[in-house]
């Protein structure tokens, strides 16, 4: 098998080994179901399309590191996330006492803008720039409708589990603060996506 079909399949395995460790005792049974379910979707429409397309390792890679944190996260609970040594160096940047491991989940579903502008060059449906937009502004809308879920599930859930869901962390600008750092991730993964050009190299 060679490196560009056993890496995704690699990758693969270790998500669903998270998943099974994540799933075990984790803090709130009902915030988990709530935080795993958009990984499976992700992770199954992946797996389910790879015959019809198949990502650069790279934009694989990138994918997986959403699902492993989002995982993580769903164990915990993002606000108890054990993060105490990131939480110090980026409060020290971002001048806030909270536990930033929501943040940098956050920042780190930017990273779809990658495989996304890779799959508009690589299926031909636009040029350079036009790819680079979209997926800018792909992200930015999944970012604000995932805060709508946010919302919404606090509010039908109420109580401990909304809050947790909701990871807010007393922070009235939260939602905004959450959609800068999708937006900030998302331009970081094009810069890249520019740099290398994974469109195109043969797979």
């Amino acid at each position: 098998m060679d490196q560009h079909r056993w890496f995704p399949l690699c990758l693969a395995l270790f998500i669903v080994a998270v998943a099974i460790w994540s799933g075990i005792a984790p803090h709130s049974r009902a915030v988990w179901y709530a935080e795993v379910a958009p990984i499976f979707v992700v992770l199954f429409a992946l797996l389910a399309t790879y015959r019809l397309f198949q990502f650069s390792n790279l934009a694989y890679f990138l994918m997986s590191l959403w699902m492993i944190l989002h995982l993580v996260g769903a164990h915990y609970t993002f606000e108890q996330v054990p993060f105490d040594w990131g939480s110090r160096l980026l409060s020290g940047w971002l001048g806030e006492g909270r536990n930033h491991f929501d943040r940098v989940a956050h920042f780190i579903i930017g990273f779809y803008s990658f495989p996304m502008a890779e799959w508009l060059l690589r299926r031909k449906l636009c040029g350079p720039i036009l790819a680079g937009f979209f997926s800018l502004f792909f992200i930015m809308s999944i970012a604000a409708s995932y805060e709508v879920i946010e919302w919404q599930y606090a509010v039908i859930a109420g109580g401990d589990d909304g809050t947790a869901f909701l990871g807010w962390q007393g922070d009235v600008w939260d939602a905004q603060k959450d959609i800068l750092a999708d937006t900030l991730g998302a331009l970081t993964a094009l810069a890249l996506f520019y740099l290398v050009r994974t469109d195109k190299r043969a797979l």
